[in-house]
């Protein structure tokens, strides 16, 4: 892996090229070219000898002639691939057969080019080559990057609801048996002879909540998750002992708190839109003479800038093939209007370099010029930059992706705890500014834990998810759900007023409570409990005080029998 990793650090720095030929006067030449370029070069005679630089480092790309003294140049792909699977290799042959295009593939080598070379072309398919070869990585990298979040995401996760769990139930005992001292006026005579006080119980239990707080703001530094999973296990510890004091004395048993295609054009299954922005009837007629003979192509024609703005704005093209000069503009204005993705290959003027270099920094896929249009060469321009724009397309989606992961409760598709926060500061600091209403709501699952441990934790998870839709299906697009942790949900009401929010909360309560739930061939069901609070502009709270109010609701709910929803009056 490291020797991987070295590889990938080398093809960064800068584009190298192996150049396996047995003619010296061929390999001199070839690295002279691409040494001005801007590439290193090295050479190799024999088969032999190419393998051996191989092993040395790496390198981008491979031009291999198929002639070589010591062995065929295409038994020579399958080794120098074994060493640098993600290395290019193009073939250079004195002749073009179907058997050799056949053997390339079989090979998976890029393509090949003809003898005598034409050095624009050996340029440019080079470049093509390296090109593909960074999305194909990038792809790659983003992909490992993806899983290996995933994968730690969820084992902080799994170990944080698992300590919220232990402290729901350690809590909820240490309450229940207040409350019956409490009914029984033996608090003071309970306190004294288990010597409990309110600060062994304060401390600890502020320990353990300060620390899972950490733990779901630091879930990706493991050397810290270990520390703070020692110090909840020292306060829990602490919370046992006090228990087990107050165990001693009260003998009645409480109950527990509930990659890159190899297709080529031609073997594309759906049908290729292409838009050709050209005014000459001559070229367009060049154009359409090459890709007509391909059924799979659908051309289609604009002859200026604002025809092909009006034409691309109602249909959804794959590619668009552009002329430099139009007669409202240039290929520039084009590409600085266009809103829409849609890949870009600029027609330019014989050897027009620096237009070319322009078009490309505007947002243009590539560029071929005039005199170079051939069945060939637009062939593979068309095949090459599809094939880019499907990799963008992967790319983007898997940047996507990364970022939903951060946002995202994965077994609900709700927002997390952690965009909940950041949502809610934002809300109060709105609610404060303008003085409009803001309501929170804090829903949790009555006896979710029984669905568990009747059912199975599958069962348990079909439950939370169904939930999640519900909850989403109940708001308005304003609003915000997301998974607090648990069972425990948390909806954000913005320009809502205490009634209005207890009209949706009870709407939701009851299709909960009439939903059956069915899991295999198991049908129950089970009911929320609602705790509402409403932000006071007069009053200056932080975001946490006012999920204290909420959650104090929620509490009077669950204390009032579950299944209802209680708004916090303060």
């Amino acid at each position: 892996m490291e020797t991987f990793r070295k590889r990938e650090e080398e093809m960064v720095e800068k584009e190298s090229i192996l150049i396996v030929d047995d003619d010296e006067g061929t390999c001199s030449s070839l690295a002279l070219i691409f040494n001005r370029t801007g590439y290193v070069t090295e050479t190799a005679g024999t088969g032999r000898e190419a393998i051996e630089k191989a092993k040395g480092r790496f390198f981008n790309v491979t031009l291999l002639d198929i002639n070589l003294p010591d062995m065929d140049g295409v038994k020579l792909i399958a080794p120098l691939k074994e060493i640098n699977p993600d290395m290019v290799v193009i073939l250079i042959t004195g002749h073009a057969s179907l058997e050799t295009a056949a053997r390339a593939v079989k090979e998976e080598a890029e393509g090949y080019i003809i003898k005598p070379l034409d050095m624009d072309e050996v340029l440019v398919s080079v470049r093509e080559a390296i090109e593909k070869q960074c999305l194909v990585m990038e792809n790659r990298r983003l992909y490992q990057a993806a899983q290996q979040e995933l994968a730690e995401r969820k084992r902080a996760e799994e170990a944080l609801q698992q300590t919220v769990e232990q402290l729901k139930i350690a809590n909820q005992k240490i309450l229940e048996q207040q409350k019956a001292v409490i009914e029984e006026e033996r608090l003071k005579v309970l306190i004294q002879m288990a010597g409990a006080t309110a600060h062994e119980l304060n401390q600890p239990l502020t320990a353990l909540l300060s620390n899972i707080e950490l733990i779901d703001t630091d879930k990706d530094s493991p050397e810290k998750f270990v520390n703070l999973m020692a110090d909840i296990k020292e306060a829990g510890q602490q919370i046992s002992r006090v228990v087990k004091k107050i165990q001693a004395i009260r003998h009645d048993e409480t109950m527990p708190y509930p990659y890159v295609s190899e297709q080529t054009i031609i073997e594309l299954d759906q049908k290729v839109i292409i838009l050709a922005v050209e005014d000459s009837d001559e070229d367009f007629e060049t154009l359409n003479a090459i890709l007509k003979p391909h059924d799979q192509i659908n051309l289609s024609r604009a002859r200026d800038t604002e025809e092909a703005m009006e034409v691309s704005g109602r249909t959804q093209f794959d590619l668009i093939l552009l002329d430099y000069l139009l007669p409202d503009g240039d290929g520039l204005d084009f590409l600085g209007r266009m809103e829409k993705e849609i890949p870009v290959v600029v027609i330019t003027g014989n050897g027009d370099e620096m237009i070319a270099s322009q078009v490309i920094q505007a947002g243009a896929y590539d560029y071929i010029p005039k005199d170079r249009v051939s069945d060939k060469s637009l062939s593979r321009i068309i095949m090459n930059t599809l094939e880019k724009a499907r990799l963008k397309r992967e790319m983007k989606e898997a940047q996507k992706k990364i970022a939903e992961m951060s946002t995202r409760d994965e077994l609900t598709g709700l927002y997390n705890r952690r965009y909940f926060v950041e949502t809610l500061e934002r809300e109060i600091a709105s609610a404060k500014r303008y003085g409009t209403d803001l309501v929170l709501c804090m829903a949790d699952l009555d006896h979710f834990k029984e669905i568990n441990d009747t059912y199975g934790h599958p069962a348990g998870d079909m439950v939370l998810s169904e939930i999640g839709s519900m909850l989403k299906e109940c708001i308005r697009q304003s609003d915000l759900v997301c998974r607090y942790g648990g069972e425990e949900f948390a909806v954000i009401l913005p320009n809502t007023d205490a009634e209005k929010a207890r009209a949706v909360s009870e709407r939701f309560r009851n299709r909960v409570a009439k939903h059956d739930f069915k899991h295999k061939s198991s049908h129950f069901g089970i009911t929320v409990s609602i705790g509402v609070a409403l932000y006071n502009n007069e009053v200056d709270k932080s975001p946490m005080e006012f999920v204290e109010m909420a959650d104090r609701a929620l509490y009077q709910a669950k204390e009032a029998g579950r299944n209802r929803v209680v708004v916090d009056k303060r």
